[in-house]
């Protein structure tokens, strides 16, 4: 998916939600466990009651490995499942070089055919540009990152007194554009989007850390949007987790339209999509007051 298919995903569903898969076999409600492959019940029945209502899904692939060649298959079959207007993220934080990494390219672009994945670019450019070889194809580099110990590194000031996330940033502006690199933020890092968005105006931002690690949507999207929306926000167990009864799609479903109708709102105020509900124009209008 290309940098203005994606814009206009957003601007067509009026969302920017992106749904991370963390799908946990010890947590996924106990009725699924009877079937032949539970992961992919889970995920399926997730993304039937939540495909209109997200512009992205994001597997976390630390939880398929951790399955062996089973979690394997049901990431495959996954992958397969999800609409092909929806963009498909691999969080796997890569970071390898040489013929290790374009073997990782291969992998995730070639076989998994993902639209996109998160690396960590702390071995420099030699860990990412194998992947920008792939024609409509993502990196997405862990810029500044939700977890407390990350402002031990991230945050390291050199002497011309730039913090070590400012750098990276910085550095991948010399070997890739906004229409193939994005970057993590983390969305309880607010107070640094402001200076994120100086460095790089026109990229995208994956965001993720709203609902169970604090962030607070409006805050982060108010702070970060620009004239493409700009951000895609992961929210991953405050979903998939919100509910584990015999009714958890329609729960999930709930959950996710919440978040849904909350960036729906902040979209119409920024002004990048139109009101065409008027019952939904006074509720925005409302909001403002």
């Amino acid at each position: 998916m290309n940098f203005s298919e994606l814009v206009d995903q957003i601007k067509d569903k009026k969302t920017y939600l992106c749904v991370g898969l963390d799908s946990d076999i010890n947590k996924i409600p106990d009725h699924l466990k009877k079937f032949d492959d539970p992961i992919f019940e889970f995920n399926k029945r997730i993304i039937d009651a939540t495909k209109d209502l997200v512009i992205a899904y994001k597997p976390n692939i630390a939880f398929y490995e951790a399955q062996g060649n089973k979690g394997l298959i049901s990431l495959e079959k996954t992958l397969n499942y999800i609409p092909k207007n929806i963009f498909k993220i691999a969080d796997a934080k890569r970071g390898d070089i040489g013929n290790t990494s374009k073997m990782y390219a291969k992998s995730f672009f070639d076989i998994l055919n993902f639209d996109a994945i998160t690396l960590s670019p702390y071995m420099g450019k030699d860990s990412s540009t194998p992947y920008l070889k792939y024609k409509n194809k993502w990196i997405i580099l862990l810029a500044l990152t939700s977890n407390n110990s990350s402002i031990d590194i991230q945050h390291f000031k050199s002497s011309d007194n730039k913090k070590l996330y400012e750098h990276i940033i910085e550095d991948s502006l010399n070997w890739s554009n906004n229409k193939n690199t994005m970057y993590v933020v983390g969305a309880n890092r607010t107070s640094e989007l402001k200076n994120i968005r100086e460095i790089i105006p026109d990229h995208f931002l994956l965001i993720p850390g709203v609902g169970t690690q604090g962030g607070k949507l409006k805050d982060i999207s108010f702070n970060s949007m620009n004239e493409n929306c700009g951000i895609i926000v992961n929210v991953s167990r405050d979903i998939i987790y919100s509910d584990n009864t015999d009714l958890f799609e329609e729960n999930i479903r709930e959950r996710a339209k919440q978040y849904k109708n909350e960036m729906e709102s902040i979209l119409i105020q920024k002004g990048l999509v139109w009101i065409k509900n008027i019952k939904f124009y006074f509720f925005i209008v409302m909001q403002k007051l």
